[in-house]
């Protein structure tokens, strides 16, 4: 069968608990058709490039699955109805990715900096003035 990478954004006003509702309609559409979901993540409430009918942030989910090409047709059949996703793509893949996906090895990388109290500092006020009547 062949491998999909299904992504949706969902409505910034949505409780978390929706939008995992949202993701268990997802995978109930796709098993039921003669799919499997190999994996689901939430990526969280994010920011995104530019409004979308007047949503500033969104609920990021993306699923990993296998699955015949018209279970792919309902999936987007019925994520196109549902008033609470703004937008959705789901692409076809030669192999699904092992371990996190980037994005969420993006919040693992950002919790592992810290504060950047490694840098010392900067100066600050305690610098000497430039002179540019030398220049």
């Amino acid at each position: 069968m062949p491998l999909y990478e299904h992504v949706f954004l969902a409505r910034q006003d949505l409780a978390q608990a929706q939008v995992d509702a949202l993701a268990e309609n997802a995978t109930r559409i796709i098993e039921d058709n003669g799919g499997k979901v190999v994996r689901t993540e939430t990526w969280g409430l994010r920011n995104i490039a530019y409004r979308i009918q007047k949503n500033r942030k969104a609920h990021y989910v993306a699923l990993d699955f296998e699955a015949p090409a018209p279970v792919v047709a309902e999936l987007e059949r019925q994520t196109q109805i549902n008033e609470d996703v703004i937008r959705y793509m789901t692409v076809r893949v030669d192999s699904h990715e092992q371990g996190p996906s980037a994005m969420m090895r993006r919040g693992e990388r950002d919790r592992d900096r810290g504060d950047r109290g490694d840098r010392g500092d900067r100066g600050g006020r305690d610098r000497a003035p430039r002179d540019f009547a030398d220049a």
